[in-house]
């Protein structure tokens, strides 16, 4: 039975970004993503050019890592070269990628311009047809199904509680489907002033302690450079 070929990429200790395994495909594609032929006594693997800057290596170790994943090779590629991974502060190491996805679709959408921006993105959640929520709808019945398999006490009570799950997200997709349609309809593009700004400093920033004088005078709310109006006599 044969296996995918397995491609490893890396950094050395000494610095050298090298890669490992494959097949003569996956020597072609390296090939053409800038990596050259190194030689030794007992072995060869393939190595970025020297003296490129971490930051060229690893656009390149990553652009190389995508082309052999799209031909079906599985790559392993070390945390710090990859240029497109995510890390939280509880994920260092970018493993649960899945998740950082959603959340790269969560900061698009704080940073969304316009509610026309707000609802493309949501629909990739809500969208009936292949949003996330109907996805992982699916992902939790294929759950139940595998843990049914195992034929045990434990095995039923996760199935239930997978099953559950798995009907909780369809609904919830059900009832979120046109929640695009509805974030497009709210209004045009908006914009923050300085008001709003001010508003929102004061809404989130740390309140001083009970009794405590503060040492600097709360900044005005009036927008530098901006007149104040007369005095009537």
């Amino acid at each position: 039975m044969s296996t995918t070929p397995h491609v490893v990429i890396t950094r050395e200790p000494t610095g050298n970004v090298i890669a490992e395994g494959g097949d003569e495909l996956a020597v072609t594609l390296l090939k053409h993503a800038g990596f050259v032929i190194e030689t030794t006594p007992r072995s060869f693997c393939y190595r970025l050019p020297w003296d490129m800057g971490e930051e060229r290596e690893n656009q390149m170790a990553s652009h190389a890592a995508r082309m052999l994943t799209a031909v079906g090779y599985q790559v392993e590629l070390d945390a710090d070269l990859d240029v497109n991974r995510i890390t939280t502060p509880t994920d260092p190491r970018g493993k649960r990628v899945y998740g950082h996805q959603i959340l790269s679709l969560t900061d698009q959408l704080n940073g969304a311009g316009s509610y026309a921006g707000a609802a493309s993105l949501v629909q990739h959640i809500v969208d009936p047809e292949d949003g996330v929520l109907v996805r992982l709808g699916e992902f939790f019945e294929a759950a139940a199904v595998q843990a049914n398999v195992a034929d045990t006490d434990d095995g039923w009570h996760l199935s239930h509680l997978c099953e559950d799950a798995a009907a909780t997200l369809t609904s919830l997709a059900e009832d979120m489907r046109d929640a695009g349609l509805q974030m497009q309809g709210l209004g045009p593009p908006w914009k923050r002033s300085w008001q709003e700004g001010v508003a929102t400093y004061y809404a989130t920033a740390p309140r001083p302690r009970t009794g405590a004088t503060p040492d600097v005078a709360e900044p005005s709310v009036t927008p530098p450079n901006t007149p104040r109006p007369g005095r009537s006599r």
